[in-house]
């Protein structure tokens, strides 16, 4: 994988977003499986539904929720596959914070080797 990227899932596809892949637990609310265009769902890799529930996109709980996440990514076999992209990786997101959600935690982990 030569890079990974973030993008909320409701924004349009664009044809420089490579493999597209949704990293949420849930479906996104309000849109369709057609409109979210994506390449693959891939529920493995989003936080726990403790971790997400304890988490409810907090800003002032963000720095124990990246620590917290980032454990639950240690060992997960789902990260070694999205490792194993080719070519331009999107990592699709719902959340409303395009800095404050877990796609920003993967993406940095998934670009660390």
């Amino acid at each position: 994988m030569r890079s990974a990227t973030i993008k909320r899932v409701y924004d349009k596809p664009a044809d420089t977003d490579g493999t597209r892949i949704l990293v949420d637990r849930l479906w996104p609310r309000g849109l369709s499986k057609a409109n979210a265009a994506l390449d693959g769902w891939d529920k493995d890799v989003a936080p726990s539904a403790a971790l997400r529930k304890w988490f409810g996109h907090k800003p002032e709980r963000f720095a124990e929720f990246r620590k917290r996440y980032r454990a639950e990514l240690k060992g997960n076999p789902a990260v070694a596959a999205l490792r194993a992209t080719k070519g331009k990786l999107t990592l699709l997101y719902g959340a409303k914070d395009p800095q404050i959600n877990h796609a920003t935690v993967l993406a940095a982990v998934l670009r660390r080797r």
